[in-house]
């Protein structure tokens, strides 16, 4: 069993101590009704103390001393219903010690996120991604009122903050980034205890769960090698008659269309399988999914995908066939992404 003293003995700073307790009280009391939630219990020391290696993670130590120095916001109001916005007041200085606190946790991926109240004392988190975009796209499909979720890869946390706000009862955010898990503990800080938390892991170390009643899989399946292992994955964490939310990298094409990029694909190098959407239900079908639909395809534009200022890097446009935008630089089909449900 987990052994509790663990978080009193090793969590110096106050903030991922209290994230981390959160995470045990929720693995706590889950299991008294659904007994696998044991064998998670077990193994969260072990992963909590994993992400702060230095020897795995060189940065870790630095990104806990960012997380200690954030200053707290006062009267504290969130909204995730249709942003990530955490409202409230600062005191003299804190507004810019955020801002640069937070800077130094950049590159910002998946957001955006708004903190404090005003037009001067309001932190705006512009991240590469529009994530709200996506957000729009796949909740319109979605009744996530009063359901227990996992999220799969969710990198900040942004999307989980918005299941937060569509009503889930609980979410688990997973995601073996060290940055993008410091990233989410700075977002928890501002808001506050909400039932969302995050485990600093990749979906393969989970043991199997089967109490989830959604499973969220986006941007996930792409830079798998075994994709039917990844599906397989997905469906031993949801409970009979749970919900797959699967986002990916899609091409035109019919039941036997899937492009296997030689090289990269968009620069990326770990892209392995980009199955038409016929092909995709034909995969779902195969690993014992069924009621499989397509409820969205959309070609990523460079609106939602682009370099601000709190992600210098080459982004989307830089990616591109310059020419052509509905290629990219390697001569593939420039990136379209399909919604696909379907129930365990």
């Amino acid at each position: 069993m987990f052994n509790s003293q663990y978080l009193f003995d090793t969590m110096k700073n106050n903030t991922i101590h209290q994230a981390e307790t959160a995470v045990y009280l929720y693995l706590l009391q889950l299991a008294k009704h659904q007994p696998n939630a044991n064998l998670w219990l077990e193994k969260l020391p072990s992963w909590l103390l994993a992400i702060k290696d230095k020897s795995r993670y060189a940065h870790a130590p630095f990104y806990a001393s960012i997380i200690e120095k954030l200053p707290r916001l006062q009267t504290v109001k969130v909204n995730f219903i249709d942003k990530v916005e955490i409202i409230g007041d600062w005191q003299d200085s804190d507004f810019k010690k955020a801002q640069n606190l937070l800077k130094n946790l950049m590159p910002w991926r998946k957001g955006p996120f708004f903190i404090g109240d005003g037009i001067d004392k309001h932190i705006h988190i512009d991240t590469e991604w529009r994530s709200d975009f996506k957000w729009n796209r796949v909740s319109a499909h979605l009744d996530l009122v009063d359901k227990r979720i996992l999220d799969v890869g969710g990198g900040s946390g942004y999307h989980g903050f918005r299941m937060m706000g569509a009503g889930a009862k609980s979410v688990v955010v997973i995601d073996p980034s060290c940055l993008f898990y410091h990233q989410f503990i700075a977002i928890k800080h501002f808001s506050g205890e909400q039932n969302i938390h995050f485990l600093p892991v990749a979906l393969e170390q989970l043991p199997t769960s089967e109490f989830f009643d959604t499973v969220f899989s986006m941007g996930v399946l792409y830079h798998r090698m075994s994709p039917f292992e990844h599906l397989e994955q997905l469906k031993s964490q949801l409970k009979k008659g749970g919900t797959l939310v699967l986002e990916t990298l899609v091409v035109d094409g019919d039941d036997n269309t899937v492009l296997v990029p030689q090289n990269r694909y968009a620069q990326m190098n770990n892209v392995y399988f980009l199955p038409s959407v016929s092909a995709l239900k034909i995969w779902l079908k195969k690993t014992g999914f069924y009621e499989i639909i397509c409820v969205d395809i959309d070609q990523t534009s460079i609106k939602e995908q682009r370099a601000t200022d709190w992600m210098t890097y080459h982004s989307l446009a830089d990616f591109l066939d310059k020419k052509d935008p509905n290629l990219t630089v390697e001569g593939h089909p420039a990136p379209k992404r399909a919604v696909i449900l379907a129930k365990k």
